[in-house]
């Protein structure tokens, strides 16, 4: 059963990258972020992985990284496979804090640069939170941290303005009791969601440490004001209950 503190919580798992992993996963995307065409993951990027319905990409990229970024959607396999085995070594430690996570999505890479952010939204559990799979968390480990600013932060709130309804017949679709559902256009481009009041809780991660958001959980990054940030994103999610 999917509980809804799996949902809104937040967690670590330190060393989920060794400092040798690190610099090995720094080195394999060096050669992509210093390619020839590396502009089409940064200023000539017209693609998001992030979405609101109703809108384009580009649309979607104003929202959410008004000063823009470097992303990368589909990295070396070779970053990918350290990827996964630090996924595998972590289930122990995730299995207490987030039981429903059976799987980790493909991991993205990002950078930062001054000015750059993410602004404060929720991943939302699906396009149809009653569907297969389940987006549980967000999990996000840096790899370098910049000199200033760039951290990542959580916002909560007690507003009733971000809830939508309680899941009807909530054992039957696989949540626990009590289950609530966030509204969609839960991001920046919605006035209820710009007007929420909420409180800010922020972190500098050590690099190599594994951050955990749930995805009903409000979160984005602080500007950078010296240096550069690079890290790893990916979406932990369960599976129906059938494939465990």
């Amino acid at each position: 059963m999917i509980h809804i503190a799996e949902t809104v919580g937040v967690g670590s798992i330190e060393n989920f990258l060794s400092t040798a992993e690190r610099n090995h996963l720094a080195e394999l995307m060096y050669d992509v972020v210093h390619a020839d065409d590396s502009a089409r993951f940064g200023s000539e990027r017209s693609t998001s992985i992030h979405e609101i319905p109703g809108h384009s990409p580009e649309d979607a990229m104003v929202v959410y990284e008004p000063a823009g970024r470097i992303e990368i959607p589909t990295i070396p396999e070779a970053a990918d496979k350290f990827l996964g085995d630090a996924f595998e070594r972590a289930r122990p430690a995730l299995s207490r804090i987030m039981p429903s996570i059976t799987l980790c999505r493909p991991w993205t890479y990002v950078e930062y640069g001054v000015g750059q952010h993410i602004t404060s939204h929720l991943d939302g559990i699906a396009p149809d939170p009653f569907g297969w799979p389940r987006q549980i968390a967000g999990i996000s480990v840096v790899i370098s941290q910049a000199e200033a600013g760039g951290d990542f932060y959580v916002e909560t709130t007690s507003s009733d303005l971000l809830w939508c309804e309680q899941a009807p017949d909530a054992a039957a679709s696989g949540y626990a009791d009590g289950m609530w559902l966030a509204h969609d256009g839960a991001d920046n481009s919605s006035d209820w969601f710009r007007e929420m009041p909420r409180t800010r809780w922020s972190v500098a991660p050590a690099p190599g440490t594994a951050l955990l958001y749930g995805s009903q959980l409000t979160h984005g990054t602080l500007p950078v004001t010296a240096g550069r940030v690079a890290k790893f994103i990916s979406w932990l999610i369960a599976e129906p209950p059938e494939m465990r």
